[in-house]
């Protein structure tokens, strides 16, 4: 099972970057994908996650309004981010996790991830 992430890339502050991850190997039907980020000396932080199989989104408030996250066919899932900052910049890594009574901002509740695609914000 393999998660592929695309579409980072060097963006100046305001630009907008679409990133796209795309499930090989087996379908996350009623699972949950979404978005983490680290940028260099910072710990790894939740940005975004859709579940399937509630049809619910949810985002880290530093995005909200910015951020948008969707998906197709359960092995999809997107992330458009308009009106970047600097503090935006991070390697971004998507994940796929089973439905669970945790928080879905814990990383400890998705079992897969992929190698991540760096997003650069300039000013």
């Amino acid at each position: 099972v393999q998660l592929q992430a695309s579409g980072g890339g060097l963006v100046q502050a305001g630009g907008y970057l679409r990133l796209s991850c795309a499930a090989s190997g087996r379908t996350f039907s009623g699972y949950r994908m979404g978005w983490f980020r680290q940028a260099p000396g910072k710990t790894r932080e939740f940005v975004a996650a859709l579940s399937w199989s509630t049809g619910r989104t949810y985002y880290t408030d530093s995005v909200k309004s910015r951020f948008t996250v969707s998906g197709n066919n359960a092995n999809t899932v997107y992330l458009q981010m308009n009106s970047l900052k600097l503090d935006d910049s991070a390697v971004y890594y998507c994940v796929a996790g089973p439905p669970s009574t945790l928080s879905t901002y814990e990383g400890r509740t998705y079992n897969y991830w992929g190698q991540g695609t760096q997003v650069t914000v300039s000013s």
